[in-house]
């Protein structure tokens, strides 16, 4: 039974069907095997695996429990996490660098990312919002963490995310974003640009989905960049959505309502 606090790791014999090349272990055990570097709580796997539902995603794990290649841990020693460290700790790059499958599937996806940013400055990850839970909410409920360092461009996400009926809090750093996150209750979305002052949006991302209290809270990355290495890294680390530079209010709104799902 796979219990919603539980913590995994790999076993050594996980650590030989995620490493040994064997032909025979299924590509969906080697994601979630990936996923365990130094433990993981099940809401990092799911957040991390968003395109899978979370019954398949139980499923899988209960499998790999009986095939002995993951044991649980205890959660008070393993989930003591910084997400300043997770952040810092480049594991979920390292994860994405181990799959190749992950990397191929990123970079078909990367093409079309593209063009829909060409033709519309948005795209949304229907793989992973199609599992994503609606919100038992009204926009007037929802409380969208909106990270700009640019004053004029906060300014304009900050008025467009209240004119589109949501609550707005600003931060102008990672670090201010941080604090926010460790001191407040969760958002039910980010707004997050990729270029900060104090940090890489796309590292914030990766440290978030490692990290079991935000692993769940879908990311909107606002940018202009729009490179398909850049979107492919986006994409691989678990991005619900992007947004590029300029935007309209309408795209905005209308990108935060498909990401959120709300009542």
């Amino acid at each position: 039974m796979i219990l919603d606090n539980a913590v995994y790791e790999r076993t050594e014999s996980g650590e030989a069907a995620l490493h040994g090349g064997d032909t025979a272990i299924p590509a969906d055990y080697r994601h979630i095997l990936a996923r365990l570097e130094g433990g993981a709580h099940v809401d990092v796997i799911r957040g991390s695996l968003r395109e899978y539902s979370d019954a398949l995603i139980d499923d899988w794990l209960t499998e790999l429990l009986e095939l002995g290649f993951i044991e649980p841990v205890d959660a008070d020693t393993t989930r003591v996490l910084s997400l300043e460290a997770l952040v810092n700790d480049g594991v979920a790059f390292r994860i994405l660098g181990e799959l190749a499958e992950d990397q191929r599937r990123a970079a078909d996806m990367a093409k079309e990312i593209t063009a829909s940013l060409r033709r519309k400055r948005a795209y949304l990850s229907t793989a992973r919002l199609r599992n994503r839970p609606r919100l038992p909410k009204t926009a007037a409920q929802c409380t969208v963490l909106v990270v700009e360092d640019d004053p004029d461009q906060a300014a304009l996400a900050d008025l467009r995310v209240s004119m589109a009926g949501y609550n707005v809090r600003l931060a102008r750093s990672r670090r201010e974003m941080f604090t926010d996150l460790i001191s407040k209750p969760a958002p039910d979305a980010v707004l997050l640009d990729v270029m900060l002052p104090d940090g890489d949006g796309f590292q914030i991302l990766a440290g978030m989905r490692r990290h079991p209290k935000f692993a769940l809270i879908p990311v909107i990355m606002l940018t202009a960049k729009t490179d398909s290495d850049d979107i492919q890294q986006g994409l691989a680390l678990g991005a619900e959505a992007y947004i590029t530079k300029p935007y309209s209010k309408e795209i905005l709104a209308d990108t935060l309502r498909q990401v959120l799902r709300h009542a």
